[in-house]
């Protein structure tokens, strides 16, 4: 019997990233010239491990459904995830460690998770415990949970939405240690 071929899951915790840029690193609503673009985060998804990638992101549907929003994730070759629930149920939080918990059962496909939630880490932590198996969180390298950055001792990788995936079109305003291998002057003086 054939194995299937190789291919990344690449998980978008919508809410999340949303909230983490408008509240922690801008402190209001993103305006649209300062949101990810989900193509150049897909099209990453694809280039990082070499294989083609499945894009479900994942969304809170218990209220209005930003129609638009979804037609273009669709568009964009991302299955949008529609989720809704009880109040007080974090519906996204609840779909995407479901998710992670059958990728683990599945024996086969790499993950990214594009998350700053510690929430995510015990079942990212039964990813790595298959050695075939890469794992890679996608956000803000210095507003990701330490119960995740810790798993990177077990392999987990870290890419930073905007070093590293080049999701922005514009320079976000943000405050972070910079390697010494990285440092640029240039960029201080222009």
């Amino acid at each position: 019997m054939a194995s299937a071929p190789a291919e990344t899951f690449l998980l978008v915790d919508g809410e999340n990233i949303d909230a983490t840029l408008g509240g922690s690193l801008l402190g209001r609503r993103p305006a649209p010239e300062e949101r990810p673009r989900w193509d150049r985060v897909r099209d990453y998804g694809r280039a990082v491990w070499d294989q083609p990638v499945r894009g479900l992101f994942f969304l809170n549907g218990s209220g209005q459904i930003p129609m638009p929003f979804v037609q273009a994730l669709d568009a964009l070759d991302f299955r949008p995830v529609l989720l809704s629930g009880p109040a007080g149920v974090k519906v996204v939080d609840v779909a995407i460690q479901k998710t992670l918990a059958a990728l683990a059962q599945r024996g086969r496909g790499d993950v990214l998770l594009a998350s700053h939630d510690g929430d995510f880490a015990p079942q990212i932590a039964e990813l790595l415990r298959d050695v075939d198996r890469r794992v890679g969180i996608m956000g803000f390298r210095e507003l990701i949970s330490s119960s995740l950055q810790e798993l990177t001792d077990d392999g987990l990788e870290i890419f930073d939405l905007e070093d590293d995936v080049g999701a922005f079109t514009v320079a976000l305003p943000r405050l972070r240690v910079i390697p010494i291998d990285q440092f640029d002057p240039w960029s201080l003086l222009a």
